[in-house]
């Protein structure tokens, strides 16, 4: 998988092509409703957007809760790539941004079937399972340790 690049997107440039791979992967493959997979906070998040080969296969959203807590949401990767650790790194990367903004706290809400994704990565379950957008979930949250030491 060497030919994988991920980055930050610029939202003029890379938008459609996230929007794409959400569709495909949203409201196409899980039937999610195109309002709520649109839920006009994503010129308010930083997105990330994989490239394998110079085509454009996964996605994540970034949204900052606050100046504690970032929520990473809209992780998807197309099907035809899915089982090469995509999203895997792109949620590496996803932390790792998170992580440079000082940010110390990151919750999910995961999609019960893919949980252990994010159990490998140090996610732990917190509360009930529920529904969002007809598909179970549950909420993870995973605290980062601090990339710098504050001056006090």
């Amino acid at each position: 998988m060497s030919n994988l690049v991920i980055k930050v997107a610029e939202l003029a440039e890379d938008f459609p092509a996230i929007q794409a791979i959400r569709k495909s992967v949203f409201q196409e493959e899980q039937g999610v409703d195109p309002a709520l997979e649109f839920d006009g906070k994503d010129e308010i998040s930083d997105h990330l957007i994989a490239y394998l080969n110079l085509e454009a296969v996964g996605t994540a959203r970034i949204r900052y809760l606050n100046d504690k807590t970032a929520k990473i949401e809209r992780l998807a990767v197309l099907s035809t790539v899915r089982g090469q650790g995509i999203g895997k790194k792109i949620m590496e990367n996803a932390l790792q941004v998170i992580a440079n903004q000082n940010i110390p706290e990151v919750v999910i809400h995961a999609q019960e079937y893919v949980k252990n994704l994010y159990k490998k990565l140090d996610f732990v379950e917190e509360g009930e399972i529920f529904e969002e957008a007809s598909i179970i979930h549950v909420k993870m949250r995973k605290y980062l340790h601090s990339q710098s030491k504050s001056i006090s």
